[in-house]
């Protein structure tokens, strides 16, 4: 397939992640999770909500736990945009692809826009937030990995051309693919508005499901101490990758799954993707599979996500057979 174009000038200014709601069982484990474990900072809570964010961050939240009696869902991803002007926009063309939308009062946050996206994945878009005081520099309050800000977001979709279409339409780029060798059918697409290599990358898979949201570190050695103290607090098992090299992006990386099974990436090293002259970096599927070091994550990371409240999520036409670890190391034995 040809790839998609994207919308220049976009439609509405879309200008980044924003922030993940996720509900989860008991609100004290999570918070042992985040904040003592792993060191995001507590912007606001009560008995059944908890607003956390990065040391760099000045917005009053990207993750948004919602205490719940059920089992523990992702409820939406949040993008920000620059203007109010830009909501109403956005509104306009969603409402014109007949995809559902409408205006929301959320705590803490400005005017707030509830949209599906082309392949069902819950959204809100907001273009105000309260502030609190960046911890930046405030290194007294400084703890276990110290993540910055949220970078971006990974979602599970059978339709991954779909996604990539919907999203140039609305300007984002695409900074890199993964297809088969010879081909451009898209199995993996990282799609970007902020200038770094992605905000929302769409992965072939069982879905709409949140596979993870992303937290860049300081340094490297902020993802090994995030080891250590993780097995202090209790939290060693819930290692699932890593720590590991990506080939797209580049970065280094652990993922962990907090005590809902909801998965974060911590990680560092992304580069600048912004100039008008960077084209798509296309990667083929033989040369992800066999990376150069480092071992492949576990079949879990392949098939595990969190469901979002009130999606049915779909198979995919065609089940994949990624390298897991446990393949490889059958492989590798035989």
């Amino acid at each position: 397939m040809a790839i998609p174009v994207t919308a220049y000038p976009a439609p509405f200014n879309t200008t980044r992640a924003s922030h993940v709601v996720l509900s989860v069982k008991d609100l004290a484990k999570s918070r042992a999770f985040y904040v003592d474990c792993f060191g995001f900072a507590v912007s606001d809570e009560d008995s059944k909500t908890l607003y956390l964010r990065g040391v760099e961050e000045a917005c009053h939240h990207s993750i948004v736990l919602k205490q719940t009696s059920g089992e523990p869902k992702a409820e939406r991803v949040g993008m920000r945009v620059y203007t109010e002007e830009d909501l109403d926009k956005a509104m306009h063309l969603f409402e014109q692809a007949g995809l559902p939308a409408k205006f929301v009062e959320v705590p803490n946050q400005g005017r707030t826009l509830h949209v599906s996206d082309a392949v069902g994945t819950p959204l809100e878009f907001c273009a105000t937030q309260p502030t609190r005081p960046r911890l930046v520099v405030q290194f007294e309050k400084h703890h276990g990995a110290c993540p910055l800000r949220i970078d971006h977001f990974q979602i599970l979709t059978p339709e991954v051309p779909k996604a990539c279409e919907f999203y140039a339409s609305l300007g984002f780029r695409l900074s890199e693919f993964i297809s088969p060798d010879d081909s451009d059918t898209l199995l993996f697409v990282f799609m970007q508005r902020k200038g770094n290599p992605h905000d929302i990358v769409f992965a072939g898979g069982r879905g709409p499901r949140l596979h993870h949201a992303a937290f860049a570190v300081p340094e490297t050695s902020s993802l090994m101490q995030a080891c250590d103290i993780a097995s202090r607090h209790g939290f060693g098992g819930n290692l699932e990758s890593g720590p590991g090299r990506h080939g797209p992006g580049h970065a280094l990386f652990t993922y962990f799954r907090d005590p809902d099974g909801h998965r974060i990436e911590l990680f560092n090293t992304h580069y600048q993707m912004m100039d008008i002259e960077n084209e798509p970096v296309r990667w083929n599927l033989q040369k992800i599979t066999t990376r150069p070091w480092g071992f492949p994550p576990q079949r879990s990371w392949f098939e595990q996500a969190s469901v979002f409240d009130g999606v049915e999520p779909k198979d995919p036409a065609h089940k994949g057979n990624p390298m897991t670890l446990e393949r490889f190391m059958l492989e590798k034995s035989a």
